[in-house]
């Protein structure tokens, strides 16, 4: 049965949680630069460090030299060709093609020796996309919320993988579940009850919120907040056409879409 007081065993430490980065050096850039103004102790990321944007290499180096938790997502597995892209839709696969073809090799070799798609830290479950599929689940609904809650073995439990800043939590077992979006500025205490958190894209926001997005954590008192960071979109997008990449794939930049 699943512990609905969480105990606070482990010494406080702040965190920057931060997913699906997408090759999307300039929200990157921007990001790193507000968490190193906000004194935070280590950075855990989710996984998705390329596909769509144009500088995965640069990326995926920055964020090995940078997390003490880096997950592998589907885009990432699909530059390694270890999952079949035959699923992706048509601009994402030709990223992933593209991305085959001109990542540096120093970046292949650091993604090839990540743990996988998810992990364990200070009693926190972290998965690229859900605990019940840590690879393709979306969970953007009650009902697949409800089912992840249900399986996952940790009260609290960080997911990418939807680009949306959002929770969910359910108080007790005879609760329903609650889905919230989580603007700018959103602060949770999670130190009761279950949760699953996904701080939202850096790279490719699709809230509707085009800024990039990540969280901040405090692994003691499990007090999250959610941050928006404006970045250069334009400078992101214009790479992105110059790579001969999809020009879509940096106007839905713009819209957080």
């Amino acid at each position: 049965m699943a512990q609905y007081d969480i105990r606070q065993a482990h010494p406080s430490m702040k965190v920057a949680v931060i997913s699906d980065i997408h090759a999307n050096l300039h929200a990157l850039d921007a990001v790193l630069e507000d968490i190193d103004g906000r004194g935070v102790d280590e950075i855990w990321c989710l996984g998705d460090a390329v596909g769509y944007g144009a500088f995965p290499g640069e990326c995926v180096t920055k964020l090995n030299e940078r997390c003490s938790v880096f997950l592998l997502g589907n885009h990432d597995l699909a530059a390694l060709r270890e999952i079949d892209i035959g699923s992706f839709s048509p601009s994402a696969a030709a990223s992933a093609r593209w991305t085959r073809e001109n990542m540096a090799e120093e970046a292949f070799e650091i993604l090839r020796g990540l743990e996988g798609t998810s992990s364990r830290r200070e009693e926190i479950g972290l998965f690229h996309a859900s605990p019940r599929d840590p690879i393709w689940e979306y969970v953007v609904d009650s009902d697949m919320a409800e089912d992840n809650l249900d399986f996952q073995e940790e009260d609290v439990a960080l997911i990418g993988h939807s680009h949306i800043s959002l929770y969910f939590t359910r108080v007790d077992e005879m609760s329903r579940v609650s889905s919230v979006l989580a603007p700018e500025g959103t602060e949770l205490k999670m130190n009761r009850g279950k949760w699953l958190v996904n701080p939202g894209s850096v790279g490719q926001p699709r809230d509707g919120d085009p800024r990039a997005a990540w969280a901040e954590l405090d692994t003691e008192s499990l007090l999250i907040r959610f941050h928006r960071l404006s970045y250069p979109i334009e400078d992101a997008a214009t790479a992105i056409t110059e790579a001969g990449l999809p020009q879509h794939l940096g106007e839905r930049l713009f819209k957080g879409q």
